[in-house]
């Protein structure tokens, strides 16, 4: 498990070796001049701007935590951020391709749909601009040419999860998929598959809460032998509750990713756990391991994934953790 306050520390090592040397970008806007040595320490103030695109469905808080993490990044380096997004992947591959025609000095972007997104990726690498994955795509980055990547072993966690539901008596687990097309909520009920083999998977539009609540309630209704329902985000998590409820059903409830609510739901024993992918840690390891690379050349992870997760949060850990959802970096 990776925990944010190391990795945190990892990135400021890092980042106090890349400033101690000099530099220069590789491809994609030419830099400005950049005589400080100290990295800026305000946004823009080294003259590199780097595109930060994701998958984000309107809505979804879960991404305020990734953007978080991205703007302290700015921050802390001095790089100008330039954030999108689009959940439709023909769209996100558009705008990867908007960011290669506007020069930037470097992209980070979700591979939530790699093959979609395969010929953008191309296109920024071809022009010298340098790409990193962060968030989904574990398995594909390299083949699509990112340099890096910062995320979960989605199929680790899932298969993490089901063992902790079969350890605990767990029969037939609903898992709820919130994304059509997916590869890394695919891979996550993949994961609780191999370790709970009733696991059932359900498909819900995760743009709309009330429809969640009733696609599950309905199910609930419909099977009584579903014992666990496996949320693979923290809103459909409060959906989920919901619709036991309604359903009047014993199912317990398990999740991946946290918000605020989840995270009093867990300390409350509503929510039994939860597998966070820590998604400011994310953020900010995308957006400094370009500058690290577009300044001083650095590769972060020896040429595998660098993993943000699984980290469990449960009621032995919960209290620790409830003041950073509060702060919305966790």
């Amino acid at each position: 498990m990776i925990r944010l306050s190391r990795t945190l520390r990892f990135a400021a090592a890092l980042s106090v070796t890349a400033l101690a040397a000099a530099a220069c970008s590789g491809g994609g806007r030419e830099k400005t001049d950049d005589t400080d040595t100290a990295g800026g320490n305000a946004a823009g103030s080294t003259g590199y701007t780097i595109a930060f695109i994701t998958h984000e469905t309107p809505g979804d808080t879960f991404w305020d935590k990734v953007k978080n993490g991205a703007q302290q990044a700015a921050k802390d380096t001095g790089v100008t951020i330039k954030y999108s997004n689009d959940p439709e992947a023909p769209k996100q591959a558009v705008l990867i391709q908007n960011a290669v025609d506007s020069k930037v000095n470097g992209i980070a972007t979700t591979l939530v749909t790699p093959d979609a997104l395969a010929g953008s990726v191309k296109a920024a690498t071809d022009a010298g601009i340098p790409v990193v994955g962060f968030n989904s795509g574990i398995d594909d980055y390299q083949r699509l040419g990112a340099l890096m990547y910062f995320g979960s072993d989605e199929t680790l966690a899932g298969t993490a999860a089901g063992k902790r539901i079969a350890e605990a008596g767990g029969k037939h687990p609903l898992c709820v998929i919130q994304q059509t097309g997916s590869v890394a909520l695919e891979a996550r009920c993949k994961g609780v598959l191999s370790s709970a083999p009733g696991t059932e998977n359900i498909q819900v539009n995760g743009a709309d809460d009330a429809a969640v609540t009733s696609t599950l309630q309905a199910k609930l209704a419909q099977d009584k032998t579903i014992d666990y329902i496996v949320t693979l985000g923290a809103p459909q998590a409060i959906d989920a509750l919901k619709a036991i409820e309604q359903a009047g059903s014993s199912a317990k409830v398990v999740t991946f990713d946290l918000n605020q609510e989840a995270a009093q739901d867990i300390k409350d024993g509503k929510i039994v756990f939860s597998i966070d992918q820590q998604p400011y840690v994310q953020g900010y390891m995308a957006v400094t391991s370009l500058y690290l690379n577009i300044k001083n050349g650095n590769d972060i992870g020896g040429g595998k994934a660098v993993l943000t997760g699984p980290s469990f949060v449960d009621k032995d850990n919960i209290d620790k953790i409830i003041p950073f959802t509060k702060n919305n970096t966790r």
